[in-house]
């Protein structure tokens, strides 16, 4: 019988982890679902634990191998193969709560219809805490970008319907760089759907010192040409000065970054970008100061 959730988890040497996500699932109160993991080419010995984990048999598990492109080609991979109305991602760090699957699976065929892009649910640490703000109680639909214009934080867990999210391009995969925001695609949804809210939350989330939501220092440093792009595509999409010129300083910097002295000619916002130019410059020089003397910050 075809299931109605996928959850899949892009992993990369987590093989220390991500056990403990398998085990989650097991445990989950409704089985309505199978997993999908994809191996961004790991070096470790996640793929004999995953044959391990079939063998056993207690959840369908799809494993797919490919050689390392980042999180957001382990997506493009992910949904390339997904078959259910529905998919969320889990990270191999994380885990889901017992009754995740249940939540998301009856939340959505009570409420859920073809207006909707899906569902957008809360994340929390091990000891239960919410990660940023939960949502308000009488908030019934939104879209990401405006959850977090209205005064959301926090990182939030993404339930999508798969034919939805397949209908918008793929995240671009550029030589030599592991990281595109996911949001590219997201934005794209948001300019058509709104998500369903779901007020529970469905991802207990372990932030791991080498992972991506603790690097971004690093990640903006060595994906130029993916934080460019991430930054052009923004500025189209901003709703008021202050992000379109934010997105406009950023996009200067990383120009700066790969040496495309073009970025003026290239922008669809060619007056903001001049005004950002000084401002991009000094984050420019300021983070390459802050690469050269080995710290780190958050971008």
């Amino acid at each position: 019988m075809k299931k109605t959730l996928t959850v899949f988890t892009p992993a990369y040497n987590r093989a220390h982890t991500i056990e403990r996500t398998y085990q989650s699932l097991c445990r989950q109160t409704l089985q309505d679902f199978c997993w999908l993991i994809v191996d961004d080419g790991s070096k470790d010995n996640t793929g004999e634990l995953v044959e391990k984990w079939k063998k056993e048999n207690k959840i369908p598990i799809t494993y797919i191998y490919q050689q390392n492109q980042g999180m957001h080609g382990a997506h493009n991979t992910a949904y390339k193969h997904i078959d259910t109305e529905l998919n969320t991602c889990i990270d191999s760090d994380d885990f889901m709560p017992d009754n995740a699957v249940e939540l998301i699976v009856k939340t959505w065929r009570k409420k859920g219809s073809d207006i909707y892009a899906g569902m957008i649910a809360l994340d929390q640490i091990e000891d239960g805490t919410i990660i940023g703000k939960d949502f308000e109680r009488d908030l019934k639909e939104t879209t990401l970008g405006d959850y977090y214009r209205k005064g959301g934080s926090g990182d939030k867990k993404l339930i999508y319907r798969t034919e939805i999210i397949r209908k918008y391009p793929e995240y671009p995969v550029f030589k030599g760089e592991k990281y595109v925001s996911l949001a590219y695609k997201y934005s794209h949804v948001d300019q058509d759907y709104n998500l369903l809210v779901l007020n529970e939350p469905v991802c207990t989330v372990e932030y791991q010192t080498d992972g991506s939501s603790m690097n971004m220092y690093r990640q903006y440093w060595n994906n130029p040409n993916g934080f460019a792009f991430i930054r052009k595509h923004d500025m189209m999409l901003s709703k008021s000065f202050r992000e379109r010129m934010r997105n406009c300083i950023h996009y200067v910097s990383s120009s700066l970054r790969i040496r495309n002295y073009s970025f003026l000619k290239e922008t669809p916002l060619k007056l903001h970008t001049f005004l950002a130019v000084p401002f991009g410059t000094f984050l420019y020089l300021y983070t390459r100061h802050k690469v050269k003397s080995g710290q780190k910050m958050k971008i």
